[in-house]
This record gives C-alpha cells, sequence and structure tokens, in this order.
C-alpha cells in the first residue's frame, strides 16, 4: 500500500469518526436511543467504518515500504 494510500485512509477515517460522534449525540439519536436502548444505524457505520480506515491506513504507515 502506497504511503498517499494510506494516508487518505488515515485522514477519511478520522473525518467519520467526527461526523460518527457528531451523530452519536444529535437529537434524533437520543431519541433512538430513548425507546430502543441502541444508537441508529448509520451513527454504527459511521464510527465502525472510521475505525477500521483510520487502522488500515495506521497499518499501512506502520508497515515499511519495501523499495
Amino acid at each position: 500500500m502506497t504511503r498517499a494510500i494510506s494516508v487518505a485512509l488515515l485522514v477519511g477515517g478520522v473525518v467519520l469518526l467526527y461526523f460518527g460522534g457528531q451523530s452519536f449525540h444529535s437529537l434524533s439519536n437520543d431519541v433512538a436511543r430513548f425507546f430502543t436502548g441502541s444508537p441508529t444505524n448509520k451513527t454504527i457505520w459511521l464510527i465502525a467504518g472510521g475505525i477500521v480506515a483510520s487502522l488500515a491506513g495506521l497499518i499501512g504507515l506502520a508497515i515499511p515500504s519495501r523499495r
């Protein structure tokens, strides 16, 4: 994986985590948690996608290049 792709994944993951955090603290999510006890699917997918993308970016940056 090239460094540019790794950096893009890391930045994209951080952005997804930010929007997932914003969604987690929204009024609609509070209402959903009140009635169902869990956050909305959108929030879960944003946070999970952010974690996966960030980890992939970090792993890509940590692995030394073969050149």
